[in-house]
This record gives structure tokens, C-alpha cells and sequence, in this order.
């Protein structure tokens, strides 16, 4: 039985592709990798537009500056800090044009949690979920979106997107977990779910 490749290397091998001139790797490495980007730029407190702004930016860039990347096995790690980067300045720029007064309104809009029209699909008990997972720090509300997609979580890849040691990833979720425990624990409406 061979053992599974990792985030890293799949991207790794299509992005070389990519650079030998293979154009056409890019649909495959965009659709491997969309997802861990879309959630280091929601969890870097982005709204859906704006997060969909910075993933296509960073891809773009990506394209641009492909002869630039000599190693392939990077590019995983360039993306994920392409994306965080291009996340706080777009960030940065809605803070600025925000009204200071309005503070309040500006925590709210910082929801990380599901669009709109997923949200419209979810039950009751699925809202509840997210909006405790929203409450969680953003590390946690991170590594719980990566493992929440099914399948066993790639540790190298999240290590090297979330900028943390492959040795604190479990002891971390573990952590996220016990929070989200207890605050489900104490909310009265989810026992009732």
C-alpha cells in the first residue's frame, strides 16, 4: 500500500509541471490549494468579496512571478504568506476606512464563518457551531477549518500555511477543541438543539 502523498508535494509536482511549461497545472494546483487559502484569508478576518480578491491577487502574482519560485516544494509556503499578506493589508485598508465610532459593527463584520448562502442551507445547530467557532482565536478558528474538511489533516502543510512547529499542531487543536467544548457546554440553546 503506498502511503499518501502530502499537500506539499502534490502542489509541489504540479507547480513544476506548471514551470516546464505545462500552463494548463494551474486549474489542477488552484483547485488543490484553494481551499487552505480561502481559509488563512476568512481566518485573517476578511469578508467573502475580499477574500476572493486576495486569493485571485496571490494567483495571479503566483503567475507572474512563477520563474522566480526555484523550488517547487515552496510554493505551498508562498502562497499561504502571499495570502496572509495581502489579507492584512486589504484588512488594513477596511479598518482605515471604517468609522471609529462603530467599533462594535466592525467586530461583527469580521465574521468568519460560512457566506450567506451557505448559511441559509445550514440547521440551527450548525449556526450555532460556527458562531462559537467565530468566538474562538483566529489559530483556532484556522486549524479547525483545515480539519474539519475530512480526511486526515497534513500537518507539513499546515505547519508551513499557519507559520506554527508540526509538533504544536495537535496539542493546539486539541486546545480548540476543549474551548469549543466548553463553550457549547455552556450554551443552553445548544443543548436544546
Amino acid at each position: 500500500m503506498s502511503t499518501p502523498r502530502s499537500l506539499v508535494d502534490e502542489a509541489a509536482e504540479l507547480f513544476r509541471e506548471f514551470q516546464g511549461g505545462k500552463r494548463s497545472q494551474i486549474e489542477p494546483l488552484v483547485r488543490l490549494l484553494n481551499p487552505t487559502l480561502w481559509h488563512l484569508a476568512r481566518g485573517c478576518g476578511l469578508e467573502r468579496a475580499d477574500a476572493e480578491d486576495v486569493i485571485q491577487t496571490t494567483w495571479l502574482t503566483l503567475v507572474k512571478k512563477a520563474e522566480g519560485i526555484r523550488d517547487p516544494q515552496a510554493v505551498l509556503a508562498w502562497l499561504g504568506i502571499s495570502v496572509r499578506r495581502e489579507a492584512w493589508r486589504v484588512a488594513g485598508e477596511r479598518r482605515r476606512e471604517a468609522p471609529r465610532q462603530d467599533a462594535e459593527v466592525l467586530v461583527q463584520v469580521q465574521d468568519t464563518g460560512p457566506g450567506p448562502d451557505e448559511t441559509v442551507l445550514m440547521d440551527e445547530s450548525q449556526r450555532q457551531l460556527w458562531m462559537h467557532i467565530s468566538r474562538l482565536t483566529p489559530r483556532c478558528q484556522a486549524i479547525l477549518r483545515v480539519v474539519s474538511r475530512g480526511g486526515p489533516p497534513d500537518y507539513a502543510a499546515l505547519s508551513e500555511t499557519l507559520g506554527i512547529p508540526v509538533g504544536s499542531i495537535g496539542p493546539t487543536r486539541g486546545r480548540c477543541l476543549a474551548a469549543l467544548r466548553q463553550a457549547l457546554a455552556t450554551d443552553p440553546t445548544w443543548s436544546t438543539l
